[in-house]
């Protein structure tokens, strides 16, 4: 092994420590929150890391394949954030409606 491969390898080790500690982060931030949009951009915020782990791993390990499984995992995250986001965009909206239809009411027994 060379002195530049080595430096490489040094290098990708370090990136992927460094990845895995925001990732630990992330994920903190994803329970945590405090909104639903705090979680949902930590969510796609560790898709994104892991996606750049798989590529790290893949120049590490020399496996060209790990590159694929890394395409499949941005689109499967991609799916995920999507169905997520629709999911919430469902639960704001019937309690939007809900709170207009209590203060419709409370207006109704007030007069």
């Amino acid at each position: 092994m060379t002195g530049l491969e080595q430096a490489y390898e040094t290098v990708f080790t370090a990136a992927l420590v460094f990845l895995g500690v925001m990732l630990l982060l992330c994920l903190i931030r994803a329970v945590r929150g405090p909104r639903v949009a705090d979680r949902l951009v930590a969510v796609n915020m560790m898709g994104t890391m892991v996606m750049v782990m798989i590529a790290i791993l893949a120049l590490l390990m020399k496996e060209g394949y790990l590159v694929d499984i890394c395409i499949i995992y941005a689109m499967i995250s991609f799916l995920a954030v999507i169905v997520l986001t629709k999911v919430y965009m469902g639960v704001y909206r019937e309690r939007k409606d809900r709170e207009k239809e209590e203060g419709k009411e409370e207006a109704a027994h007030e007069s």
